[in-house]
């Protein structure tokens, strides 16, 4: 298996959709660093990029990859290999490939300007939804032939929880102000591995000032080590459980 995982990352780097995500990733981070000497104000910035960017490049280069690579995959299973071991080889692949390009392209900066905890709280959590959204694209890649149709589903994914999910939870707050929903604010945000991410920046820049009442509580949880290890749990979870479920289909399917 270990060949395999060689064999791809190897192909994949070479390729020109990791060197443009390389190169973006570098220059937005110099850039940020050079515009502003703040180091809060830039991984601010880089935040919104991060949450953006990173989920969008994980759907799509790792849709993409998982259909270009058919060929190579019945080529494979032509051998006396298991199914199990070629399907957790191209996943590992892509999430490896994929968390370099971030690794470089955003720590290297980093690194070069000074390292501090936020700058490295915005590389975990650029890692931890690297790692989801590639686990949501493997599942949309299982389960049609149709590339068309699973890159449309990973961007359906992409799009929800980036943008929608966000305005139906302030729709919730709104409507139900009156209440003390704190507690159940925090589970619906477990639903979304954004926002997770998101919350745990802001809180690690001491911005949830800037979330009245409600962001004092998650400064409470969140802040706390019980909080970064429940919200390491539930991304953990929101990778282990699409790709879980993936590789179950992929055993099970007829190529």
């Amino acid at each position: 298996m270990t060949r395999i995982i060689k064999y791809i990352l190897y192909d994949m780097l070479r390729t020109r959709f990791i060197l443009l995500y390389l190169g973006f990733l570098l220059l937005a981070t110099f850039s940020m660093y050079m515009l502003d000497s703040d180091d809060a104000k830039v991984v601010l910035s880089l935040l919104n990029i991060m949450l953006l960017i990173v989920p969008l490049v994980g759907v799509i280069f790792t849709t993409i990859h998982f259909y270009n690579s058919y060929e190579f995959i019945e080529m494979m299973l032509a051998q006396p290999l298991n199914r199990k071991k070629i399907f957790i080889s191209q996943y590992l692949a892509v999430i490896m490939a994929l968390s370099l390009a971030l690794i470089v392209g955003v720590g290297l900066p980093i690194f070069i300007y000074g390292v501090n905890s936020s700058a490295l709280m915005l590389l975990y959590s650029g890692l931890m939804l690297t790692f989801v959204f590639v686990s949501i694209a493997f599942l949309a890649a299982v389960f049609t032939r149709d590339k068309a149709k699973a890159i449309g589903v990973g961007l359906l994914f992409w799009f929800y929880f980036a943008l929608i999910y966000d305005a139906l939870l302030l729709w919730a707050i709104y409507q139900f102000s009156d209440y003390p929903i704190e507690k159940a604010t925090l589970a619906m945000i477990s639903f979304n591995p954004v926002d997770l991410a998101r919350i745990l920046m802001l809180l690690q820049l001491d911005s949830s000032a800037m979330m009245g009442y409600t962001g004092a509580f998650y400064k409470d949880f969140f802040g706390s080590n019980m909080g970064f290890i429940y919200s390491t749990m539930v991304l953990m979870l929101w990778a282990l459980i699409p790709v879980s479920w993936s590789m179950y289909i992929f055993k099970k399917k007829d190529l």
